[in-house]
C-alpha cells in the first residue's frame, strides 16, 4: 500500500475517531443534564412520607396532593395572572423595540440594545432586589403591578430575541412590492410584515410565558402572601415538608413545558424562528 493511501486512511480513521468521542460527550452531557430530571421523576411516586431514592413502594397519592394543596392552586392562580400580563406587555414593547433596532439607525442604538438585553447577565436575585428597594423607595406594596413589572423586565430580552430573528429572515420585497402598489406604511405593516411575523411572535410570547411562570429567584423578592406564585409557594412548601409532593409537582412542570415546546415547534418550526436551523 503505497504511502499516500495510507495516510488518507489514517486520516479518515481519526476522524471517525474524532467524530465518535465527540458524540460521547455529547450524550454523556445530555445524561448528566437529564439525570436530575429522571431521579426527581422516579422518586415522585414513593409511598414513603419522605424524599428518598429509590422507592421501596409506589404510589401516585402525592400528585393528588400537589393538585389539592392550597397554597398550589392560589399561586397557579397567581402565576397565571402575572404570566399574562407580562408576556403580553412583553411582546408588545418586545416587538416594538426589536422593529425600531432592526429597522432604523440612530445615536445610543447599541447603548439602548445593551441595556434592553441586560437581564440576560444580570443576576435574578439583583433585579428582584432592586425591584423591591425601589418599591420601598416610592412607598409601593408588593402587588400583581409590581410582581407584573419586574416579569416584564426579565422575559423581554427573549422576546426582543425572537422578533428580531423574525424580521431579520422577512424578505423584504414584499413589503417593497405593497409599497409599489400603493400601500401606505402603515398599511403594509398590518397587512403584510405583521401576518409574516406571527410565529415570531407567538414563539416570543410562549416562550416569555413560559419563563414567567418558572421565575423564582426574582419573584421571591417582590411577592407577598396574596401575590406569591407557584414556585415561591414550592420554596415555602420545601422549607416545612420534605414528602415528594414537590417532586410529583417538578413532574408535572417538565411534562407541560415540554409538551406546549413540542406543539409549539410541531405548528412553528422553533428551530427557524430562533436562527438555529441550519440550512443545508
Amino acid at each position: 500500500m503505497s504511502a499516500p493511501r495510507k495516510r488518507l486512511i489514517s486520516a479518515k480513521t481519526g476522524e471517525r475517531l474524532l467524530a465518535i468521542a465527540g458524540w460521547t460527550v455529547v450524550w454523556l452531557v445530555v445524561a448528566f443534564i437529564i439525570l436530575p430530571a429522571v431521579v426527581v421523576g422516579i422518586s415522585a411516586f414513593n409511598d414513603r412520607a419522605i424524599l428518598s431514592f429509590p422507592p421501596q413502594a409506589w404510589s401516585t397519592r402525592w400528585f393528588a396532593r400537589a393538585f389539592s394543596y392550597r397554597d398550589f392552586s392560589e399561586g397557579f392562580r397567581n402565576g397565571l395572572i402575572i404570566t399574562a400580563f407580562a408576556s403580553s406587555i412583553a411582546l408588545v414593547v418586545g416587538a416594538g423595540f426589536a422593529f425600531a433596532l432592526d429597522r432604523y439607525s440612530f445615536r445610543g442604538k447599541m447603548a439602548l440594545e445593551a441595556v434592553l438585553t441586560s437581564p440576560l447577565v444580570i443576576p435574578h436575585f439583583t433585579i428582584g432586589l432592586g425591584f423591591l428597594i425601589l418599591a420601598a423607595q416610592i412607598h409601593a406594596t408588593r402587588t400583581f403591578a409590581l410582581v407584573i413589572v419586574c416579569h416584564v423586565v426579565l422575559v423581554l430580552p427573549f422576546v426582543m430575541r425572537s422578533v428580531y430573528v423574525s424580521l431579520r429572515n422577512l424578505d423584504s420585497r414584499l413589503e417593497l412590492a405593497a409599497a409599489s402598489l400603493g400601500a401606505r406604511p402603515g398599511r403594509a405593516l398590518f397587512t403584510v410584515t405583521l401576518p409574516l411575523l406571527i410565529p415570531g411572535l407567538f414563539s416570543g410570547w410562549l416562550f416569555a410565558a413560559i419563563l414567567s411562570f418558572n421565575e423564582f429567584t426574582a419573584s421571591l423578592f417582590v411577592t407577598a402572601q396574596a401575590t406569591q406564585t407557584l414556585p415561591v409557594a414550592m420554596y415555602n412548601y420545601v422549607r416545612e415538608y420534605a414528602d415528594p409532593t414537590l417532586a410529583a409537582l417538578s413532574v408535572i412542570y417538565i411534562v407541560v413545558t415540554a409538551l406546549l415546546l413540542t406543539i409549539a415547534n410541531a405548528f412553528l418550526g422553533l428551530g427557524k424562528v430562533l436562527n438555529v436551523e441550519h440550512v443545508r
